[in-house]
């Protein structure tokens, strides 16, 4: 018999979870089934009851309820109490738990870029301190990297985002026009904000005129593929990436949480990117 997993959360039309997960159950033989709970913030306690009652085995989290949901839950992971926020939620003797597979996702999709299993070495400047400069921040100082600097509009969300990382790593927070002066500086440069996303495609989160050849450019952003900012680094001798991998990795992560075996991470991405149009 089947099992059902799902996406919480509001809106959901966008979202290419239920796509990529059920493909990937048809394509390995398995009878499960992920459906889509469009839940609005009033509704999220009583439908994590209902979820209960029906049996859901795993389920995704996404915006609005990462951090909402925390205290329905009957455990939570360290790593994404860290992050103050869960995106995924799994069984264990019929007790919910959560988890955060995106800033892993993250880092897992960095490390394949970097072609290294480490970060040592490297200066990490973090664009941005809201939710998902959380994950990324979080699960990158505690990596072992070797300087990461974290850059935002509004210096105390910066610092406050650098406190929760500091006991893993040496962590700055600076403004973004600080930043700026200092890009030549950085190994790898990691855009987290919204600023690029479609259909606000012509704006960059922090101009690229002065990093070195060489960097890492990633940008979370996956529609478009290439944002401007990616396009620019590219025509600076950066090497860069969209957040397709990272989508791919959190959900990939998630599925070994709920079923414990690895979906084919490659078939995933093909299915995630036919429906984007890409290549």
């Amino acid at each position: 018999m089947g099992k059902l997993f799902g996406l919480v959360g509001h809106p959901l039309g966008h979202s290419m979870s239920p796509l990529m997960h059920n493909t990937e159950f048809r394509e390995l033989g398995l009878p499960h089934h992920y459906q889509p709970f469009e839940l609005k913030e009033d509704e999220l306690e009583e439908g994590i009851k209902a979820m209960r009652l029906l049996g859901v085995e795993g389920f995704n989290v996404t915006i609005p309820h990462k951090v909402s949901i925390i205290p329905m839950l009957d455990e939570v992971e360290q790593e994404a109490m860290e992050i103050g926020a869960v995106n995924t939620v799994y069984r264990k003797e019929n007790l919910l738990i959560g988890a955060n597979t995106d800033g892993q996702g993250y880092l897992q999709s960095l490390l394949k870029l970097t072609g290294e299993d480490s970060l040592v070495n490297k200066n990490v400047l973090v664009i941005g301190a809201g939710g998902a400069a959380r994950a990324v921040a979080v699960s990158i100082s505690r990596s072992g990297v070797s300087s990461m600097t974290i850059a935002n509009r509004t210096v105390e969300k910066a610092e406050k985002l650098s406190d929760v990382c500091r006991p893993y790593a040496e962590v700055d927070a600076i403004s973004l026009e600080l930043a700026n002066l200092s890009l030549e500086a950085y190994d790898i440069i990691i855009n987290t904000t919204s600023i690029g996303m479609s259909p606000d495609i012509n704006n960059v989160p922090i101009p690229v005129q002065d990093v070195k050849e060489g960097v890492v450019m990633s940008d979370l952003i996956y529609n478009p593929l290439e944002t401007l900012w990616l396009t620019e680094g590219r025509e600076k001798g950066a090497i860069t990436a969209n957040g397709l991998s990272m989508f791919v990795e959190q959900g990939a992560l998630a599925f070994e949480k709920w079923l414990g075996i690895k979906p084919d991470r490659s078939r995933m991405t093909e299915t995630v990117l036919n429906k984007l149009g890409g290549k």
